[in-house]
């Protein structure tokens, strides 16, 4: 059996284990690359929007991008309130077509209303994804530099496992930036 004292140790372990971890990966990230140029880390700044379907996911996955030293603009909603995601959708979009960050991120139910808002901005390409896979071809294949995620359709482990692939996979470009090239509509 095992008494209260020996499950107040164990929580402590656990609780003193996940701060080293932290402390740990934020030296790395703040001090390492100063002694080894040669490592690629890389601090971003990433958009995110949701709205009511996506809360508790945009929460997990602002706490996951801080711990990897990464800063976050949040322009979701703290509510499970209903609310029209296309309020929290563009200020997202509006930095990724500005420029002003590196990444967006938006959360929506279906991730298709989020998807669908975002990409009417010109030099967004936003790609609904619900897999790690087709994260990370989004990346290499079609240069999506916005992640929508479908709340309602993946787990909260499989949506941050996505955001790590999505921010860490790059554009391969050749032929592939030869349609990217194709997708924006010449009004002239």
């Amino acid at each position: 059996m095992f008494s209260y004292e020996h499950v107040m140790k164990q929580n402590l372990l656990k609780l003193l284990l996940t701060f080293f971890k932290y402390v740990i990966n934020v030296f790395i990230r703040t001090h390492l690359v100063t002694l080894n140029p040669h490592l690629n880390i890389k601090s971003m700044t990433i958009a995110i929007g949701n709205d009511h379907a996506g809360t508790l996911y945009k929460n997990a996955i602002v706490a996951y991008l801080e711990t990897k030293g990464h800063k976050v603009n949040n322009y979701g909603t703290n509510s499970d309130d209903s609310v029209d995601y296309p309020d929290f959708v563009h200020p997202v979009a509006h930095d990724v077509q500005s420029e002003t960050v590196d990444f967006g991120i938006i959360i929506c139910g279906s991730g298709n209303g989020a998807n669908m808002t975002a990409n009417k901005h010109q030099g967004v390409r936003s790609a609904l994804c619900w897999t790690k896979e087709i994260a990370a071809l989004a990346r290499q294949h079609n240069n999506a530099n916005i992640l929508s995620i479908p709340a309602r359709f993946t787990a909260e482990q499989q949506a941050i496992d996505m955001v790590d692939t999505f921010l860490n996979t790059s554009f391969e470009g050749g032929r592939h930036q030869t349609r990217v090239a194709k997708i924006p509509i010449d009004h002239s």
